[in-house]
């Protein structure tokens, strides 16, 4: 961000705020590979000190991310049921502050990156407890259902919450350059399985390790809200343990950090219900393929120079193999 965005930034904040204020220090931040995200340090016109996240679309992103304005909308119904999620703080559409619009969330200490938190114990010293606060933390959101006024930009939710998934990613394949068969066998064995919803409430979309701010063995944070909407909570369920999103940990099944039992015992507690363990194979068989379509995404906005970096380019490499788990998740439940 250069000096004169800086200046810009600090001229809409003091009257935002209604106080003048100084950004003694903001840089870029790791991860977001669909977002920017950067820390500012904001000095208040009292002399106090605030840590904030600003957050805004990268040069180049995903057609099924929620906007900036609808995002921090999220946060703050999410604020309201008692969510852990950073404290939203302001949002601006003017694109001449910035070129785009974007959202300020105060900042929340803690440890992110999933390499370290499926592997360092020290992080989570306890993991069954940690795996069923996970489970517990995501029957919250699902506790959020339709209609909700303030979510009213979701739109109404379809009775079909998984060919909704299915025909979305049948759009994101079509505007791939190249076909992709073996996805499309996967998307119709989705189609002609598919389950009936228990439920339709609000879904993260991107519920995982990652993307689950940790600070003292417990959650600090639900992040990066950009997927949410109306449908089936098994899919959020099945996003959590899907093999794509354990980190090499084998082992724990869910999110790499614990035992599937002890996060679905979590869940149960608080959201009242069974969760459906034959209904988990579909669903880890959609994050897959849901996943390996964003990895084509992203490799192919490497290639277009739309997005360029090793981070992307690694991205799209990883298509083929998810695409393996796929197939051998539809193996469990069902006969090809």
């Amino acid at each position: 961000m250069d000096d004169s965005a800086k200046r810009r930034l600090t001229a809409w904040l003091g009257e935002r705020l209604g106080e003048p204020v100084t950004i003694r220090t903001i840089e870029r931040l790791s991860g977001g590979a669909i977002q920017e995200n950067w820390g500012l340090m904001l000095v208040h016109g009292d002399g106090r000190e605030e840590r904030l996240v600003l957050r805004r679309d990268s040069a180049a992103t995903i057609v099924s991310s929620r906007s900036r304005a609808e995002e921090f909308s999220l946060l703050e119904a999410a604020q309201r049921e008692g969510i852990a999620v950073p404290a939203p703080v302001a949002l601006c559409t003017d694109a001449a502050i910035l070129g785009g619009p974007f959202f300020l969330m105060r900042r929340v200490s803690g440890i992110a990156d999933p390499r370290l938190l499926v592997r360092d114990d020290s992080l989570i010293p306890d993991r069954p407890r940690f795996g069923a606060t996970l489970g517990a933390e995501l029957a919250r959101i699902h506790a959020v259902r339709p209609p909700r006024p303030d979510l009213s930009f979701l739109g109404p939710p379809d009775p079909d919450p998984a060919m909704a998934r299915i025909q979305a990613q049948r759009r994101n394949l079509d505007r791939l350059a190249a076909p992709q068969p073996a996805i499309e066998f996967v998307l119709r064995r989705l189609e002609r399985d598919r389950p009936r919803p228990a439920a339709i409430t609000l879904i993260h979309g991107d519920y995982r390790i990652g993307n689950i701010m940790v600070a003292d063995g417990r959650i600090a944070a639900v992040l990066d809200w950009e997927f949410a909407d109306w449908g089936d909570p098994d899919e959020d369920l099945g996003w959590f343990t899907a093999r794509c999103w354990r980190f090499g940990r084998e082992d724990r099944e869910a999110g790499g950090v614990a035992a599937r039992a002890d996060f679905y015992r979590g869940y149960e507690q608080i959201s009242g219900r069974r969760v459906a363990l034959e209904r988990a194979p579909y669903w880890e068989a959609m994050a897959a393929i849901r996943w390996a379509i964003i990895a084509l995404q992203q490799g192919e906005r490497c290639r277009t120079e739309e997005k360029p970096g090793l981070e992307a380019a690694l991205s799209g490499r990883m298509a083929p193999q998810l695409v393996q788990e796929a197939m051998a998740r539809i193996a469990a439940f069902g006969h090809a």
